[in-house]
């Protein structure tokens, strides 16, 4: 007999560069081997995104990176569902043609795959998306018109939407000293700060799954493309990836709804998160109400470690996606995962 899942939350920070992680969808087969090992995995977009290619796993829940801090703090509560009708929120700055792109590909996610995505609507005004990146070097960016992202989102609601998802029109230099380091394996995704800010404004306003796909244009063949860097550049769009992971995007619960099957910030039994990315709200809260962390060797720009925060004895080192899988179903089992590790220290006697 098979023991109970352990709702596990995998965090892979957006536009700091991670080794694993930092490209369209190179996360996923560490997700698909951590919901394996854990039975009910609970992650974000920017792990399960892979532009044209995608994995639908029912042990996998996508939660949009706001939503997840909200869920770890007890602020909100997810509810699994059996499907989400998506609405197809365009920016107005997006040329016809690039639009038309979009549209065909929630045609065809409805035609092939059965998806319910309906309405589409246009922003009454461009969104005006600029790119930027920090000291750190974590990308970034903003929004000028962030009130039409907004009236969009809204209308969408009211039109029957339980899920949304945007595709905003992105400033590209295809010439960049950037964009061909990122292509060639060596950077940060220099998008994926802004994605962030368009999807984490819209979950905050409306409380419905939302995620985030870039209008682009295609690129130049580039002989020389890292193998991360191949999914973004097989189609026309990024949006398929979004539709599908919007399509049983779990419910964002307020405290007054609770039912039996939420899943609850109480329900969650481990963290898996980046060794240098562990200052976030979700890693932080989920430490003071003592969820086992597991931290991952898998490098970025960022060097918030368990050293710097003083919490290496609180934490599970995995050198690997592997080991963690490893840890993960040794929690599962209720294993002491120091009995595993030599040399094994004795029993504490007290005095």
């Amino acid at each position: 007999m098979s023991a109970a899942p352990l709702p596990t939350l995998m965090l892979v920070p957006t536009g700091v560069g991670c080794e694993i992680g930092g490209y369209a969808g190179d996360a996923m087969p560490a997700a698909r081997l951590l919901a394996a090992a854990s039975g009910c995995l609970i992650t974000h977009p920017n792990v399960m995104n892979g532009a044209s290619l995608y994995w639908n796993d029912p042990r996998i829940h996508y939660v949009e990176g706001y939503g997840l801090d909200r869920l770890a703090t007890a602020e909100w509560h997810l509810r699994p569902v059996r499907r989400q009708r998506i609405g197809l929120l365009l920016d107005a700055g997006i040329e016809p043609e690039l639009a038309q792109r979009q549209i065909q590909v929630a045609q065809g996610c409805r035609a092939s795959l059965g998806l319910d995505i309906g309405p589409v609507l246009y922003t009454d005004a461009p969104l005006q998306v600029t790119l930027e990146l920090g000291a750190s070097g974590v990308s970034t960016g903003s929004l000028g018109r962030p009130d039409a992202l907004l009236r969009a989102g809204e209308r969408l609601r009211d039109a029957g939407a339980t899920a949304i998802a945007v595709v905003a029109r992105f400033p590209e230099d295809p010439a960049s000293e950037a964009l061909a380091a990122y292509r060639q394996g060596a950077g940060v995704d220099g998008l994926a700060g802004a994605e962030a800010v368009i999807s984490h404004l819209l979950v905050r306003h409306l409380r419905l799954p939302c995620a985030h796909a870039p209008a682009l244009d295609p690129l130049p063949l580039d002989p020389q493309l890292d193998p991360r860097a191949a999914a973004e550049e097989l189609g026309y769009t990024f949006l398929a990836c979004v539709l599908v992971g919007l399509s049983r995007a779990p419910d964002l619960i307020d405290h007054g709804s609770l039912q039996p099957g939420d899943l609850t910030a109480e329900s969650l039994a481990a963290v898996v998160a980046p060794d240098g990315a562990l200052g976030g709200e979700a890693v932080l809260a989920c430490l003071e109400r003592q969820v086992p962390l597991i931290a991952v060797a898998n490098s970025s720009v960022l060097q918030v470690t368990s050293e710097a925060l003083g919490l290496s004895s609180k934490v599970l080192m995995a050198e690997s996606y592997i080991e963690a899988a490893g840890l993960l179903l040794a929690l599962r089992e209720g294993i002491n995962p120091e009995a595993l590790r030599r040399p094994l220290a004795g029993v504490q006697i007290l005095t």
